[in-house]
């Protein structure tokens, strides 16, 4: 029996998707759950899985296309099932093909739904026939997918020399790919080790003043901006700010390294995910969101961590964290941030978050606050470990001090609850064996 597939949902608000690369052909053969396209939202570019097995049997939308949420986009049919009055296929307007009809199927509700995740609010512009690329001029916008961006910096690869052949001449991984298959090689651009961190044109003294650049925001950058003035204005933020004795939890977690390979190995922010991930058990306000009419104290407990991405910021989802042991956490968090990073994010990994947390640590930031991200109650603002006079029994000596502020949404919860969420969070910090549990 056949079966649509339709371009999902990622977000409450999106409205489009652009469909960027078919991964398999008209014609081959699909297992469920495997990786059918990739599409390009808001955030990054996401793999579409296939929720049947079967085979392809039409793909309705071309590469590059800009799709509404919910148009079909290809349908999967079993080996040898005839499939009557599709639409015809090849064309730049996947937006306007019919939804086909489908020999003795009937696409129900709960299909589409179980491809809803989250995202943010989809802004393509609207969609004229594909046309080459052009240099951009100077202050103009070079089109380009993220992931066309990163082959092509991995590659050393000038973009101005690509043409594309996607929605207002845009640069799909396609142009990119064949482009490299043209030109000579070049040796490939290391990442920094950072990631997404790039330093500063180097200027000696007496050289001439470099001109300025004009850099064209990307949708990603647009979208934070967007959402995060929405939020500084929209919610009534209030912070506070504890700071941990983590010495006990930078020795267990030296011991513990010790015992693990280097590719496994435990960081920092993964104790602070299951602290924070145990301490929004008991403190269900603060494991909440607001909609226009209630509170919703959420069951389940999501704890999304912020990347660093060339662009902006991605937060990835570790489900159920305050029931998953450190390494799995650790596993999880690491394989997502690889992925968002990579552009190859899955629609798992960025929907559902109930609660936030940024850690700037690893920059020896000693301390910041965050902003919330809606419609979640707070975020946990994570500043680096460090070694600190602290004063032990009426004598100063050295302590290793972490600091962290919670900024929490005034319409859910009050300064009381959240100090008391910041002491409660302590006892897990400062007595890491409690994680281990």
């Amino acid at each position: 029996m056949a079966e649509i597939v339709a371009m999902p949902k990622l977000g409450f608000d999106m409205a489009e998707g652009t469909l960027v690369r078919w991964v398999i052909a008209e014609g081959g053969e699909v297992a469920k759950g495997a990786v059918l396209a990739e599409i390009e939202t808001d955030k990054a570019t996401v793999e579409v899985e296939s929720s049947a097995g079967g085979i392809l049997y039409r793909q309705l939308v071309a590469e590059g296309t800009a799709v509404p949420v919910g148009t079909p986009i290809a349908v999967i049919a079993a080996p040898g099932e005839e499939v009557k009055d599709l639409p015809e296929t090849g064309t730049e307007g996947g937006a306007d093909a019919p939804v086909a009809a489908v020999e003795e199927k009937k696409v129900p509700d709960e299909k589409t739904a179980t491809a809803e995740s989250a995202g943010q609010k989809a802004e393509a512009p609207e969609v004229p026939a594909a046309q080459p690329a052009q240099v951009a001029p100077e202050g103009g916008v070079l089109r380009a997918s993220p992931l066309a961006r990163r082959i092509a910096q991995e590659n050393n690869l000038n973009l101005n020399q690509v043409t594309g052949t996607g929605p207002s001449g845009r640069i799909t991984r396609k142009d990119v790919e064949k482009a490299l298959q043209g030109a000579p090689a070049a040796a490939p651009v290391k990442p920094a080790a950072a990631a997404a961190i790039q330093p500063a044109t180097s200027w000696a003294p007496g050289a001439p003043v470099p001109d300025d650049e004009r850099q064209p925001i990307e949708k990603l950058r647009s979208i934070i901006g967007r959402r995060m003035v929405e939020s500084k204005q929209q919610v009534p933020h209030f912070y506070i700010t504890s700071a941990y004795d983590v010495a006990p939890l930078m020795e267990l977690r030296k011991q513990i390294n010790l015992q693990l390979p280097e590719e496994s190995k435990l960081s920092v922010n993964d104790f602070v995910v299951k602290a924070a991930a145990l301490t929004l058990r008991q403190f269900p306000n603060i494991n909440a969101s607001l909609t226009d009419k209630e509170i919703v104290r959420h069951g389940h407990v999501n704890i999304g961590v912020a990347v660093a991405l060339d662009s902006g910021l991605m937060t990835v989802v570790c489900k159920d964290a305050d029931q998953k042991p450190l390494r799995t956490i650790s596993q999880e968090v690491r394989e997502m941030a690889v992925r968002a990073r990579a552009g190859k994010v899955r629609p798992d990994d960025i929907e559902g978050s109930t609660f936030s947390i940024s850690n700037l640590g690893m920059f020896e930031v000693e301390h910041f606050v965050a902003i919330i991200n809606p419609p979640e109650a707070a975020i946990l603002a994570v500043g680096s470990a460090q070694n600190v006079p602290v004063v032990i029994d009426g004598e100063v000596k050295v302590g290793m001090r972490m600091k962290a502020t919670l900024s929490a949404d005034h319409r859910i919860t009050d300064g009381a609850e959240a100090a008391r969420f910041m002491q409660t969070l302590a006892g897990f910090i400062e007595n890491p064996l409690r994680l281990m549990l």
